[in-house]
C-alpha cells in the first residue's frame, strides 16, 4: 500500500483485524490491492456510499460497476457497516463480513437485503405504548437468529407507563433464554446508561424497530446531542413518521458505533435463519421430546410442546407464531435452493462461454 493504514483511528471505528476468523480473506484481499487502504461504510444511498478510515472523515465513493447492475445480487454489494478496500475515492473489494442482519426483500422474486454487517449486538426497539408487540419481538429475533450478532430487547418510553414491568413479565420466556431485556427511558440519560455494557470501544450495535419506537430519541441521548431527527408518534395507533431515511453509522462518545436505521414495515425471513438461536430455543427444545418426530403439536399424543401450553409454561400465541414463523423460513429456503440453482447453472454456462471461442484452438471454425 502506497501508505500505511492509520490502523489506530480504524479501532475507534470498529476495525477488528488481526485475530479474527475472516483474517485469511482479509489478507488475501489486502495483497489482490496493494495500493488500497481499508475505510468502513457508514452511509447506504441509493446513488453510493459515504466511508470512512476515521471518526468524522466522510468519503463519499463510487462503488464498482459490476454492482450498478440491475441483477446484480444485493446482498452481495457494500452495506452500512461493512469494510471495503479503496483506491482513491473507488471501492475496489468488499472484504468478508463477521455478521450481518438480512431480510428477504419485498416482492414476489427472491432477493436478500443487507441491514447492517459486521455488528455484534442487535438492539430491538420496541415502544411501551401501542408500539409493544411480543410477536413482533419474536419475528426481529428470527432474523438475528443465525447472522453471528447477540440480541437485546430494548423497551423504550417507560416513563409513560405504569406496565414496564408487566411487559418484561410477558418476555419473560426469552428472560429464560438470556435474551437481556431492559426497560428504559430513551431521553433520559441515567436511565440509557443501562445500555453501556453493550457499547465499549470497538463495538457495533444497531438499533432496529417500528418506526415512533424511540430509536432516533435514544441515539440522540446516547450521542449527548441531537443529531437525529425525532417525531411525534400518532396518538390513535402510536405509528411514527420516518424519521430516519437512510442507515447511518455513528461513533458513540462511549467508544462504541452506533447504526441507526429506519422503521421496517415488512420481516420477512431469508431462509437462512435458525429458529432455536432466534428466540425459540424452548420450544424447540420442547418439540424435541415429543413422541413423533413428525409432530405438528397440535392434538398428536405424547406432544410435549401441548403439554406446556397445558401446564401454563408456554403461551398458545407463541407456539402459532413459532409454526407461522418456522413455515415462512421454510417456504423462504425452498427459493433460495432455487435461486442458488440458478445461479450455478448460469456459472456453469459462462464458464462454457469462456472456453469456447471462435476459430480458437478447441473451438468451432
Amino acid at each position: 500500500m502506497t501508505d500505511s493504514p492509520d490502523f489506530t483511528a480504524l479501532r475507534t471505528i470498529g476495525w477488528p483485524w488481526p485475530g479474527t476468523p475472516e483474517e485469511p480473506a482479509w489478507r488475501q484481499a489486502f495483497a489482490d490491492h496493494p495500493h488500497a487502504r481499508p475505510a468502513r461504510v457508514i452511509e447506504q444511498h441509493r446513488t453510493g456510499y459515504i466511508v470512512a478510515d476515521a471518526p468524522e472523515a466522510a468519503i463519499k465513493t463510487e462503488s464498482p460497476p459490476e454492482w450498478q447492475r440491475p441483477r446484480f445480487p444485493s446482498h452481495e454489494r457494500a452495506a452500512v457497516g461493512d469494510w471495503v478496500l479503496l483506491e482513491g475515492i473507488k471501492i475496489v473489494a468488499l472484504l468478508p463480513r463477521r455478521t450481518a442482519i438480512k431480510r428477504g426483500a419485498a416482492g414476489e422474486h427472491y432477493h436478500q437485503q443487507v441491514i447492517a454487517a459486521n455488528i455484534d449486538t442487535v438492539f430491538i426497539v420496541c415502544g411501551l405504548d401501542a408500539d409493544f408487540n411480543p410477536r413482533r419481538i419474536e419475528r426481529y429475533l428470527m432474523l438475528v437468529g443465525g447472522g453471528g450478532a447477540a440480541p437485546v430487547v430494548v423497551l423504550t418510553k417507560a416513563d409513560q407507563t405504569e406496565y414496564s414491568a408487566d411487559a418484561l413479565a410477558v418476555l419473560e420466556e426469552l428472560a429464560a433464554q438470556d435474551i437481556p431485556l431492559l426497560a428504559i427511558n430513551g431521553k433520559d440519560p441515567a436511565s440509557a446508561a443501562g445500555l453501556l455494557p453493550w457499547l465499549g470501544a470497538g463495538r457495533t450495535v444497531v438499533l432496529v424497530g417500528s418506526s415512533g419506537a424511540g430509536k432516533s430519541t435514544l441515539t440522540n441521548t446516547l450521542l449527548g446531542y441531537e443529531r437525529m431527527k425525532t417525531a411525534d408518534v400518532r396518538e390513535n395507533d402510536s405509528r411514527g413518521r420516518h424519521t430516519t431515511t437512510h442507515r447511518a453509522l455513528i461513533p458513540l462518545p462511549a467508544g462504541a458505533c452506533l447504526i441507526d436505521t429506519p422503521g421496517m414495515r415488512e420481516l420477512k425471513p431469508t431462509g437462512e435463519e435458525v429458529l432455536g438461536e432466534g428466540g425459540f430455543a424452548d420450544v424447540e427444545a420442547l418439540a424435541a421430546q415429543c413422541r413423533f418426530r413428525d409432530c405438528a403439536h397440535e392434538q398428536e399424543p405424547g406432544c410435549m410442546v401441548q403439554a406446556a401450553i397445558g401446564r401454563g409454561d408456554l403461551e398458545e400465541s407463541r407456539l402459532l407464531n413459532y409454526l407461522k414463523l418456522r413455515e415462512e423460513v421454510a417456504a423462504a429456503a425452498a427459493k433460495l435452493a432455487v435461486r442458488q440453482a440458478q445461479q450455478a447453472q448460469e456459472r456453469k454456462h459462462v464458464g462454457r462461454g469462456a472456453q469456447w471461442r471462435p476459430g480458437g484452438k478447441g473451438g468451432r471454425r
